[in-house]
């Protein structure tokens, strides 16, 4: 970046070495966000090759490549999963978080953002305004509310339609918010000769604060003087550079003497320039390409790494997760101390053909060595599916990943990644400390799932295996949620979109060898009565030897919504002997459970027990119990039986643009808009209630609607009356 940290002469990291685990002060942890198609992928690439990582073919010594996804990736053509890339670069080891770009999986971006200590927006050039959509922006804000630290990459500059200039504009524009003078280039490119077609290809960069040109265009970065025809360009971007790197410095009488006139020496602009970076308050915009063919360096990849080795902050600063004891009992604020106690959390957990599952932890406290016993610490996610667990586990071998390879590395300290194998228990989320000191850290936050998938085994042998594929399945991913719903007799899988589930149909089908068939997704209805009824329920056999015999009368009243079921007992003169009114109670209820229209459950009612008969031989309690669910079938066969739908409460959150179309669609959902209300950042709050079998695909439609910026959540609030002609359309159904 320029003199005060000139790294140029920095030696990469050799081919096919795994990157050594180091002092936390020499470790950097970067995730890569952005845009699906914004280069995330590429640019990882781009960084291995010119850090040495890969060779020219993109391989390492054993076969491995950074390229090397898994089918479903390869099958889909694009990235579904986080993934670790670690090079080494300059004395310094830089683990790169390369998360997708696909919002269904918001999930794994959580996990890398919690695993890094500075992020990478990655934003395409020849994206036409696409390039930093509503997702991404969303993204941005969230890293601000915590003080990330966060650089800008401009991509795809090799596009004929692409310009850096007009990119990093919208950059500033969109992302600094009320401060675009925070989010500034350190670059502008040079352009070469321009060819056939009139496009002037990008050779080099020219930095702004060192006032040198370092081009690319013979596969290696060399530094020269500007020519006459690229320093004008360089003055009107150069002075705003400087003026915002010093309204964030720290030394006060920076901007007087700058104003005063005196000459700011390039020192003491970059010193300031990184310290701004690491706090978060200022965001350089770079711009990359992959190399060319043959070469081994692709135009802005050192200027990147020496941003990240600079400017990014080391794991020291970052500030911890807070822990407590499982017990719930407050625990001392951790250090980055690889002496310190172990706390590291499983950040993702995948399965690997060879080596089972895999687990990707993040060192905070302490060492995490092999073959060591720890203790595994979870918080538990029931309603998806995942059981609170405390227990003792042997870590097996750790390893640095590259691509599907795995490398063996002697230990992990505080501040790094490593890849755990064979932890049989773990899962993402928890967390991995001492077992004579055990710790849980504080979850970070993950969606809800909002994408009902309803799924049946596709055979005998399918369903064999069914619940052990959907446990490991779920231990995996955190966003997505199992259920099974007592009421529908349904098994369902509650994703971020269709993508997502997608994808956890064909991991359940190629990991765990269970193939599943989507159907319909239920709600829950209810039935209830539309008006007072009576009727008597009459179970009289007789066969030889004991017969069956037992008579009931019964009146059903609706009740207000949430009552339930009321049983009252009402004979007089012991019709029906004391013993067996439970029966009938018993009978009614199991009737009540099972339905007496559509199959739904019956609820909200009063249910009266008048009258009777009974034998003195052949009346019992299984022919009470008959005979209570004959009368309530009876009473239901002549009025007319409403059918009741669930109901939630839903709130969206957009940006004020989009208040109008979203109010209105829900509206066509048969939704009452409760109100709405302003909130930071010029989004609106929207609550609504709409019936739960509107809002079946809310989650794919909403995206749609609001362009990736929309985001909601529901709670289930009652159940209430179905219009009658919905009631009958679903009645003919049945």
């Amino acid at each position: 970046m320029g003199a005060a940290t000139d790294r140029r002469d920095a030696q990469p990291g050799a081919a096919g070495r795994a990157p050594t685990a180091g002092r936390p002060e020499t470790v950097r942890n970067v995730v890569l966000v952005g845009h699906s198609g914004a280069g995330k992928t590429t640019l990882v690439e781009a960084l291995a090759l010119a850090t040495g990582a890969v060779n020219r073919a993109g391989r390492v010594e054993d076969g491995g490549s950074v390229s090397d996804h898994d089918e479903i990736e390869q099958r889909q053509q694009r990235s579904v999963q986080l993934s670790l890339v670690p090079v080494e670069w300059g004395g310094y080891k830089v683990n790169l978080l390369d998360t997708p770009g696909y919002a269904d999986f918001v999930g794994e971006l959580r996990a890398g953002l919690r695993a890094a200590d500075a992020a990478l927006f990655v934003v395409s050039a020849a994206q036409d305004g696409e390039g930093i959509g509503g997702a991404t922006r969303m993204v941005w804000d969230e890293c601000a509310a915590v003080g990330m630290p966060r650089a800008v990459v401009v991509t795809h500059l090799e596009s004929a339609r692409a310009g850096f200039e007009e990119t990093a504009a919208r950059c500033a524009a969109e992302l600094g918010g009320d401060d675009p003078d925070a989010v500034l280039p350190l670059y502008l490119p040079v352009h070469g000769p321009a060819g056939p077609d009139g496009h002037a290809p990008v050779t080099g960069l020219a930095g702004l604060l060192t006032g040198k040109v370092y081009d690319y265009g013979s596969g290696e970065r060399h530094e020269a003087e500007p020519g006459p025809d690229v320093l004008p360009g360089l003055t009107q971007a150069r002075n705003r550079l400087i003026e915002g790197i010093i309204a964030e410095s720290e030394d006060e009488t920076l901007m007087d003497r700058y104003l005063g006139g005196a000459e700011i020496d390039t020192a003491t602009l970059v010193a300031d320039l990184e310290r701004a970076v690491a706090r978060g308050t200022f965001h350089p915009v770079l711009a990359a390409a992959p190399a060319a063919e043959g070469a081994r360096q692709g135009l802005g990849t050192l200027e990147l790494m020496e941003l990240v080795t600079g400017g990014f902050p080391t794991p020291l600063e970052r500030e911890m997760p807070a822990v407590t004891g499982p017990d719930g009992h407050t625990e001392p604020v951790l250090a980055c101390d690889p002496e310190g106690p172990l706390a590291a959390e499983v950040v993702k957990t995948s399965s690997d053909p060879y080596v089972g599952r895999l687990s990707l932890v993040r060192v905070f406290s302490g060492t995490l060595r092999p073959d060591e016993t720890v203790h595994v610490s979870g918080h538990g996610l029931e309603d998806r599916g995942h059981e609170d667990h405390d227990v003792d586990e042997r870590v097996g071998a750790l390893t640095s990943p590259f691509g599907r390879h795995q490398r063996p590395v002697p230990s992990a300290g505080a501040g790094d990644l490593v890849c755990v194998a064979k932890l049989g228990r773990a899962e993402t989320g928890d967390t991995l400390s001492g077992r004579d000191h055990p710790l849980l850290m504080e979850p970070w936050q993950m969606p809800d799932p909002l994408l009902p998938v309803a799924i049946e085994a596709h055979s005998k042998a399918d369903e064999d295996k069914l619940s052990q594929g959907l446990a490991k399945l779920v231990a995996e991913d955190p966003t997505m949620r199992l259920e099974q719903n007592q009421d529908t007799r349904q098994v369902v899988l509650w994703c971020m979109g269709e993508a997502h589930a997608d994808v956890a149909l064909e991991r359940l089908r190629s990991r765990y060898g269970v193939q599943v068939d989507t159907v319909p997704h239920k709600v829950s209805l209810r039935e209830t009565f539309g008006a007072p009824a009576a009727a008597r329920g009459r179970h009289v056999k007789q066969s030889g030897g004991h017969g069956q015999f037992a008579i009931c009368d019964i009146e059903v009243e609706p009740l207000p919504e949430g009552s339930g079921i009321e049983f009252v007992d009402k004979v007089i003169g012991g019709a029906v002997p004391r013993q067996f009114i439970a029966s009938v109670e018993k009978g009614v209820r199991a009737q009540a459970a099972r339905g007496v229209a559509l199959g739904f459950p019956l609820v909200d009612v009063r249910v009266t027990l008048t009258d009777g008969k009974a034998h003195s031989v052949d009346s019992s309690d299984a022919a009470f119990q008959t005979a209570g669910a004959l009368a309530l079938r009876e009473a239901a066969a002549g009025i007319r039986i409403h059918l009741l739908e669930p109901v939630a409460e839903v709130a969206v959150l957009v940006p004020d643009a989009y208040v109008g179309p979203v109010m209105s669609d829900l509206s066509g959902r048969r939704g009452r808009v409760l109100g709405t209300e302003q909130t930071p950042g010029g989004r609106s709050l929207i609550r609504a209630e709409v019936p739960e079998i509107e809002i079946g695909r809310y989650a794919v439609d909403l995206r749609s609607l609001s362009h990736g910026t929309g985001r909601f959540s529901r709670r289930y609030v009652r159940h209430e009356a179905m219009p009658a002609p919905l009631a009958a359309k679903l009645s003919q159904a049945h």
